[in-house]
């Protein structure tokens, strides 16, 4: 199970409703990237009271503090994540939707260095891959 990340909302100083409760308890949770309806189905299984227009809200907030990250898919909507994981990159399978978490050390060095021989020290970064299953 991910570490909960209510205790880094409330060390922002964002209050900490029993429905941020909710959405963050799915997101922590989820094995998957969800989009904002998805989310939203999942998290009223906790608070029936829960919103989409809520969620939406919420994910503004979490997003913002640095505490969820979206995931802006060019094949459509968001999707989400807890923000708390270690550095991970995605492929997205064009087909199904699907998205897979990879970790490769060679992508990463050859990243450093590209952006040191260009005179860059690399903050942050995301990559990912648009792909079909082969056949």
């Amino acid at each position: 199970m991910k570490p909960d990340p209510t205790q880094a909302l409330r060390s922002t100083g964002v209050r900490v409703t029993r429905q941020r409760e909710a959405l963050l308890k799915v997101l922590t949770q989820a094995d998957d990237h969800p989009d904002a309806a998805e989310l939203h189905r999942r998290a009223r299984t906790l608070d029936d009271s829960l919103s989409l227009a809520t969620v939406y809200r919420t994910l503004s907030v979490l997003e913002r503090e640095g505490v969820v990250l979206r995931l802006a898919l060019e094949n459509g909507g968001a999707r989400f994540e807890v923000a708390d994981a270690p550095h991970h990159d995605h492929i997205v399978d064009l087909d199904s939707g699907l998205i897979t978490e990879f970790r490769s050390e060679k992508i990463e060095q050859l990243q450093r260095e590209i952006a040191a021989e260009l005179g860059y020290e690399i903050i942050h970064h995301r990559m990912e891959l648009y792909c079909r299953k082969q056949r």
